[in-house]
């Protein structure tokens, strides 16, 4: 009975990091991301070239992701004119969907709710926060299945002010 439970957990554990990490790698093509933000204009992050984009999957209910979207504000605030975009995609349940808006109220990301965007080229967002950044050209600078899952000003500084445009 134990090496079958054992046997199981290792299968279980082995799927998950097969689709957790998909074919997401630093340094090539980013995956398609489309859909509808939350206010119904469609959005295709292959529309975004030329500006850098983080991808930040987050949910109310986690304080993490919470404490990381006042750094991913003030980052945003100062890079935006240098061609910086943040996409906050919400995977709350419906039934949380009031509090993300609340919550979201407060920042000036694109947003956007699970069941309205198509991510499956990133794989399975199995931790929050999960932040992805991908620069001018299309290509990932930071798979949000691996690393640090929470990013901090200074993440955000070493990986990104050198993909922007000086203005």
């Amino acid at each position: 009975m134990q090496m079958k439970c054992f046997f199981i957990i290792f299968l279980l554990s082995s799927l998950l990091s097969k689709y957790a990490l998909a074919d997401v790698v630093v340094g090539q093509p980013a995956p398609s991301v489309e859909g509808k933000l939350i206010g119904g204009e469609a959005y295709s992050l292959s529309a975004q070239k030329g500006k850098v984009v983080l991808i930040n999957f987050w949910a109310s209910w986690c304080e993490p992701c919470r404490e990381e979207m006042p750094q991913i504000q003030d980052f945003l605030q100062k890079n935006k004119s240098k061609g910086f975009e943040v996409l906050a995609i919400n995977l709350d349940k419906s039934t949380g969907l009031e509090a993300a808006k609340r919550i979201m109220s407060n920042y000036s990301f694109e947003f956007a709710v699970k069941a309205d965007m198509h991510y499956s080229g990133l794989g399975y967002v199995w931790r929050l926060p999960s932040t992805f950044i991908i620069d001018q050209k299309g290509i990932v600078r930071k798979n949000g299945n691996t690393g640090n899952p929470q990013v901090s000003t200074q993440l955000l500084e070493e990986i990104i002010n050198p993909l922007l445009i000086s203005q």
